[in-house]
């Protein structure tokens, strides 16, 4: 999609972080937005930095948790009757918990998987018949490199994330099958500055954190924390590459040129079909 100017981009996880990026470079290039998250407060300030940096660019908001269809639905009916169209969708909502496999409970698992995989699944489902219709779309799924590779602590966030993945290509050969002009592309950093670390702060209270405080859970957690505020990468930075890969209708993104070596290394692993592949070890 190489002209987005008067286009509507529709974001969800867009009260900060990434989503917050992909607001302002979407505003910078003339789009109207509209921003989903479970986080209202989080939602003004976007809308605040968006007027801030692009005057004249029309923003709204909505409260909405993506790991619910009727939400996300209704998401779609929103910015449908109020722009008519829409023409980008970032299913970009993301959250995560680290710790030992055995030590996750039932709500870990339901949670991290309720937002990162059905939250893209509902957003495909809502938004790509209506971009169909009109005969015109693109769909940004931020996966990551935690979807390309494991790291001990990860099980639930890589699981998630794999899948996103999976289903990015997919959707692209179901697209190519309906014969359908919407373009496709999956994003897949590696770490950088945001909130997933603090992301337990937006965890509904159905599905609070009951795990054990175990010494390998607080040592994942540390280093997630390190690892987050030490990315060499701004969410600025990355949210701006997406946005060329949409113009170009690029599908694969990689910001971090380091994860493509990566990914060559545990192929090679898995030819050799005898240890687990370890990205840590590796790098």
């Amino acid at each position: 999609m190489k002209q987005l100017k008067d286009k509507v981009a529709v974001i969800t996880g867009g009260g900060s972080g990434l989503g917050r990026e992909f607001a302002l470079c979407c505003a910078r290039r003339g789009m109207a937005l509209v921003l989903a998250d479970v986080d209202e407060q989080g939602l003004a300030e976007t809308v605040q930095q968006v007027e801030a940096s692009a005057p004249g660019v029309q923003a709204i908001t909505r409260r909405v948790d993506v790991s619910r269809l009727e939400e996300v639905q209704g998401l779609a009916e929103f910015a449908k009757s109020r722009f008519g169209s829409v023409h980008l969708l970032f299913n970009n909502a993301g959250v995560g918990v680290s710790g030992p496999v055995w030590e996750y409970t039932a709500a870990d698992w339901q949670w991290v998987l309720g937002v990162n995989l059905l939250g893209v699944a509902w957003g495909i489902k809502a938004f790509v018949p209506i971009m169909i219709a009109q005969g015109e779309g693109h769909v940004v799924n931020t996966a990551s490199a935690a979807g390309w590779m494991s790291s001990a602590g990860s099980a639930i966030y890589s699981a998630s994330k794999s899948a996103v993945v999976s289903i990015s290509e997919t959707l692209v050969l179901d697209l190519k099958d309906a014969d359908a002009n919407i373009g496709v592309t999956c994003l897949s950093p590696a770490f950088f500055a945001t909130a997933i670390a603090n992301s337990a702060r937006n965890r509904p209270a159905e599905l609070a954190e009951t795990a054990p405080d175990s010494p390998l859970r607080r040592k994942r957690e540390e280093m997630l924390r390190y690892a987050v505020e030490h990315g060499r990468l701004s969410a600025a930075e990355i949210a701006e590459m997406t946005l060329q890969a949409v113009e170009e209708n690029r599908f694969y993104v990689f910001p971090h040129r380091k994860i493509k070596s990566l990914i060559q290394a545990r192929a090679e692993a898995a030819q050799e079909e005898k240890q687990a592949f370890d990205p840590m070890s590796a790098g």
